[in-house]
């Protein structure tokens, strides 16, 4: 652990200042997620072998593993309350971004101005966000529970599984409730009419977990980082306070 002359209150200045940093990170990486959303398609579809495969993502999907690397930092530094805690206030900043959408539809315009741009994007936005509020909320608890559960099955230890364990189940779950809710429950997704729906939505769920496990994978080595470092500059034993954590009733 960090020693020295640094002094407790120094240390817990810190601590909220990170925890405020990761969260706002968080709430950013999720507002933007549900505002650009459904906006645009990108198509990364590659060719293998001379096989053609289709591999697609909504733009919202980019920021997306941001906010579990944030919770996997809360969850290990912070615990599972903090954790839980912000993605409870995740989801209510989901529901204020749905509000200033929905009033700011309602007000009177000036109509010199084309606000076309804005209606789409408000319709596309809550359909998203409707779809996404639902599919979040379950993917971020299942995340934080299967961190704390493989967390506690290896007594603290296999940093890795537990960071990749939670995060790949997780967006697996994501993944396939975003889809199919957004197509199906808010129909956001508009198809041609030519389009084989049920291969299109297989398509999306494959290409977004894909991007979303790669991504996890990929986080593996800055979150050992992070965690080393940020448990020395913040002078938190994650395994201390694991021990705390599990015997306090």
């Amino acid at each position: 652990m960090f020693t020295g002359t640094v002094s407790e209150n120094k240390y817990k200045v810190r601590r909220e200042f990170v925890f405020v940093i990761l969260s706002g990170l968080f709430v950013g990486s999720l507002a933007m997620l549900n505002i650009l959303g459904l906006s645009r398609l990108i198509d990364l579809s590659f060719t293998f072998d001379g096989v053609k495969i289709p591999f697609m993502v909504f733009v919202g999907v980019l920021p997306y593993p941001i906010t579990f690397l944030c919770t996997d930092f809360i969850s290990e530094l912070y615990g599972r309350k903090r954790a839980n805690m912000v993605v409870w206030v995740g989801l209510l900043m989901n529901g204020w971004v749905l509000f200033i959408l929905w009033f700011s539809g309602k007000l009177p315009e000036n109509p010199q101005i084309n606000s076309d741009a804005f209606f789409r994007i408000r319709e596309l936005t809550f359909g998203a966000t409707a779809a996404s509020m639902i599919a979040y909320l379950t993917a971020q608890f299942v995340d934080v529970h299967i961190f704390h559960f493989l967390k506690k099955l290896t007594k603290g230890k296999h940093l890795w599984l537990r960071n990749n364990g939670s995060t790949l189940t997780s967006q697996l779950v994501d993944s396939v409730a975003v889809v199919l809710i957004t197509y199906y429950g808010a129909k956001a997704i508009e198809l041609h009419p030519d389009t084989h729906v049920f291969s299109f939505l297989i398509m999306l769920i494959a290409s977004n977990y894909v991007f979303k496990m790669t991504s996890a994978l990929l986080d593996t080595v800055p979150f050992y980082i992070g965690v080393k470092w940020l448990s020395k500059y913040l002078n938190i034993d994650p395994l201390k306070e694991y021990h705390e954590e599990k015997y306090e009733k």
